[in-house]
């Protein structure tokens, strides 16, 4: 049966805009975040909160997490309170963060011990696309498990991707993560060199957004790396972490990757001048400092925001399947 009340633990940067589209889709919701103000918004609006991950696994069919890392999680579901002591039969317990694919088999072994279903399905396209239910999603589980949850997916996303397996989600997620961060390190790059050649950066900006050399991050933290607030709500810290569990993948396989250990080095450095919590954007001040420049330009958005009415999700057929 698709699951009717659903749990949400974690509210941050992106769990509460994942939440929030669960309660504008009209869904009976259940909140935790270790911040209680983070929640404060939703019991506002009459959302109940929970005292502990078990009471939620004990009152809802769905109970999703998306915390920023596999300790966290490791901590909500098998704490002295945790959701592995909630969860009964028929329950499906859904992993949203960006975590380790080898942690989420190992939390999923452990959840179908109680007669539970997992997915582990990440969330991809930005934190102004959670915020709309456009963002995409990954789902790995089994297909039956996908096509029950498969309701509560698309009220919270637009392109549903079931991946295989538990675990291939987070695998392709940490994928996708270290390819947008090679991106943004090539945006700063070519913007500061375009500065130091007294180029026009609106005039740079276009130029590459109609190019064969514009990408998704180009078009979204490009106009924020240019606005000068870099704000896309994600942080160096973040960026590492998936940085290092795709480089860990690769190593694991015994690929000899060269542009992910400079990338890591690059990060580390990021947060070694800057802190943990710098916006990942500001990667670009390093490049600011070593010249001397301000890469900034008129006519940015502070912050990146979907233009994009929400639309009903749908799933995504892999190319050559019918």
């Amino acid at each position: 049966m698709t699951p009717k009340r659903i749990g949400f633990i974690g509210l941050g940067n992106v769990g509460h805009k994942l939440a929030g589209s669960l309660l504008r889709n009209g869904y009976d919701l259940m909140v935790r975040d270790l911040d209680p103000t983070a929640a404060q918004p939703f019991v506002d609006r009459g959302t109940q909160f929970a005292e502990s991950p078990r009471a939620m696994a004990e009152a809802c069919d769905m109970v999703i997490t998306c915390l920023p890392s596999p300790a966290s999680c490791s901590a909500v579901m098998e704490g002295p309170d945790g959701l592995l002591k909630g969860l009964s039969e028929g329950m499906i317990w859904a992993e949203m963060s960006t975590t380790d694919s080898q942690e989420v088999v190992r939390m999923a072994a452990l959840v179908r011990s109680k007669g539970a279903e997992a997915i582990d399905c990440p969330v991809s396209g930005g934190c102004h696309r959670a915020d709309t239910g456009n963002i995409s999603i990954f789902a790995g589980c089994n297909r039956e498990t996908f096509e029950r949850a498969f309701p509560v997916l698309t009220a919270l996303g637009r392109r549903i991707l079931h991946t295989g397996e538990v675990g291939s989600a987070s695998i392709l997620k940490v994928m996708t993560n270290y390819l947008a961060t090679v991106n943004l390190v090539s945006v700063a790059e070519a913007l500061t060199t375009a500065k130091a050649m007294g180029l026009d950066l609106n005039t740079t900006y276009e130029a590459i957004a109609i190019s064969s050399g514009t990408s998704f991050v180009h078009e979204t933290e490009g106009q924020v790396i240019l606005n000068g607030s870099r704000d896309i709500s994600f942080t160096m810290d973040l960026v590492a972490k998936d940085v290092g569990l795709f480089q860990s993948l690769a190593e694991q396989h015994g690929v000899p990757l060269e542009l992910s250990p400079l990338i890591n080095d690059i990060f580390a450095d990021g947060i070694e001048r800057y802190g943990p919590r710098e916006l990942s954007p500001n990667i670009i001040k390093r490049l600011e400092d070593a010249t001397g420049l301000s890469v900034i330009a008129p006519g940015f958005p502070p912050e990146m925001v979907d233009d994009e009415p929400e639309e009903p999700g749908y799933e995504v057929i892999p190319t050559g399947r019918a």
